[in-house]
Parts: C-alpha cells; sequence; structure tokens
C-alpha cells in the first residue's frame, strides 16, 4: 500500500513569504517550505496496482495552465477540534476542473468518491489541542494574506509518508498541462 494524493506544488518564492506567518501559535507543527501544496485529490491508501491505473488516468488529464493566487487564511475544525490552519486559494474555475479530473481519475481507477467538498488551500500547520482564543488571533491577524499570481504548468502526484514529526512528501509523477 502507498499513500497517495494529486497536487499542485506551491513555488518557493511564495513558500518563504507563507513561512514568515508561521507564528504565534503554541504547539502548532508548521509545515516546511518543501511540504507547501495545494491538493487536488487525496487518495489515501492505495495497493500498487491501482497506484499504477491511477497513474494512467491521470496521464489521460487533459487541462491548460493556470494562474493562481493565494488568499485568506483559515482553519478546519470548531472550538477543541480545530485541527490544521491554512492559506485559501482565490476561487479559480480551472484549477476546480482539475481537481474534478483527478476525481474523476480515481473514479476510474476503482477509488470510492471523495465525500468533502473541496476546499483548495495550502496546509500552514497541524494544531494539536490549541488555544482557540490564540487561533482566532492568528486568524486574523493573517486575514489579509494575498500573494502575487503564480503560474501553474504542471501538477504531481505524492506519496505522503507519515513520521512522528508529520508527513514526509515525495513526489513520484509530474503531468504536464497542456
Amino acid at each position: 500500500m502507498i499513500r497517495l494524493f494529486a497536487a499542485v506544488a506551491v513555488p518557493s518564492e511564495l513558500g518563504e513569504g507563507l513561512q514568515a506567518r508561521q507564528n504565534g501559535l503554541g504547539g502548532a507543527n508548521w509545515r516546511p517550505v518543501e511540504a507547501f501544496h495545494i491538493t487536488l485529490r487525496f487518495f489515501g491508501d492505495v495497493r500498487e496496482d491501482v497506484a499504477d491505473d491511477l497513474h494512467l488516468e491521470l496521464e489521460r488529464i487533459s487541462a491548460a495552465p493556470m494562474t493562481l493566487e493565494l488568499e485568506g487564511v483559515g482553519s478546519f475544525g470548531e472550538g477543541p477540534d480545530l485541527h490544521a490552519v491554512w492559506a485559501g486559494v482565490r476561487e479559480n474555475d480551472a484549477l476546480r476542473r482539475l481537481a474534478k479530473a483527478c476525481e474523476t481519475a480515481a473514479r476510474r481507477s476503482g477509488l470510492k468518491a471523495e465525500a468533502r467538498a473541496y476546499r483548495p488551500h495550502v496546509t500552514l500547520a497541524y494544531l494539536k489541542r490549541p488555544d482557540v482564543a490564540e487561533v482566532a488571533a492568528w486568524l486574523s491577524a493573517n486575514a489579509l494574506l494575498k500573494s502575487p499570481p503564480f503560474e501553474v504548468s504542471s501538477f504531481g502526484l505524492y506519496s505522503s509518508l507519515l513520521l512522528s514529526g508529520g508527513s514526509r512528501y515525495q513526489l513520484e509523477q509530474i503531468y504536464r498541462l497542456r
């Protein structure tokens, strides 16, 4: 079994700007710059033969390059269940179509449909029992986050290895947008 997801990488120059915001939350597990990405579809633990089928389906995706922008911040969970803070992605129809194409590829590979609504974001930190007021203050202080536009000409298939300090990601395949 291999844990997989499809994603758009965040350019390192934007990652450095995001990294500058990684403070002010006690106990946060801040993600390193090299882990910043916009998930298109999380596939989860996949058998090797299904991973091969998934790769073939992802290769079939036809999508044009696009321009994205990061905008705003948010969190997942509420109250004591807060578990992550993130940078948002400005609404983009091309990105949504690409995410939908990745969902279709997953289904064609025999994977179950994703039940959660698609919310494009860049996870900045995972939280464990955070102070709710501290998270609210961080969200308020970073609410006006906005990146310059950046060009996206590919997406990748990544594997994820769960470690005690957080996940480590490895790029397995690159798919060019054309």
